[in-house]
């Protein structure tokens, strides 16, 4: 099936399974789409044409920044292209370096990119992993794993201004608080764990805090420009 579903799309689906009226149940509207029709289909082709995308975003995710800020991403998938919206690019993706890049788990795959960068033998995959980037747009039937980054293409200019217009009217029309520039309301929640709140801001000053998901390795003790 090549349908394009979301986590917002359960909910739905759990209400019209009980016999239940949205509406009746109080909760506020929700643009997830009940996902009956596309289980009583065979498993194969498109179901129901409306599904033409979806919706996906990010902020805090991790603790590895300065103030436990995030790293706010909004975008859309269609059935052939992926488009992403970075609104903090001065901000490291996976997390700041000298911390660990904490958005990243610990593993042999990410001590390789590491150790590549830092011995000057490869920067490529360390960019694609961990470093800072602009808009980012893929072509999913020609690069499923998203390693060509189109956003800069001029070929492909039309169809990321479509994208992003379409994900922003989305967007603006939920109230999303970051396409109505109130995006810092975000990153003003305290992170809920204790033991790790204010991680990048402790650790710089000194403090040993327990990061039990990456590598003591991970750590950047130099400098990383980009």
């Amino acid at each position: 099936m090549d349908e394009l579903v979301s986590l917002i799309d359960i909910a739905p689906t759990i209400i019209q399974t009980a016999g239940l009226d949205w509406a009746a149940t109080g909760m506020q509207e929700t643009p997830g789409i009940p996902l009956q029709s596309l289980f009583a289909g065979d498993g194969s082709g498109i179901v129901e044409s409306a599904r033409e995308h979806v919706l996906i975003g990010k902020e805090r995710h991790d603790v590895g920044r300065p103030d436990d800020a995030g790293y706010p991403i909004r975008g859309i998938v269609t059935r052939d292209m992926l488009y992403f919206h970075n609104y903090e690019t001065g901000r490291w993706p996976a997390g700041n370096p000298e911390t660990g890049y904490l958005n990243c788990d610990g593993g042999p795959t990410k001590t390789e990119v590491l150790n590549a960068r830092r011995a000057g033998t490869s920067q490529e995959f360390w960019g694609a992993c961990f470093g800072k980037r602009p808009a980012e747009l893929y072509d999913l039937r020609n690069d499923p794993d998203c390693l060509n980054n189109l956003a800069e293409n001029s070929e492909y200019s039309g169809r990321r201004e479509q994208l992003a217009r379409k994900m922003e009217q989305e967007l603006v029309s939920q109230s999303d608080p970051r396409l109505l520039g109130q995006g810092s309301y975000f990153d003003q929640i305290r992170y809920s764990n204790p033991k790790v709140r204010n991680f990048y801001n402790r650790y710089m000053s000194g403090e040993r805090v327990r990061a039990g998901w990456v590598n003591d390795s991970d750590f950047e003790r130099e400098s990383v420009d980009r």
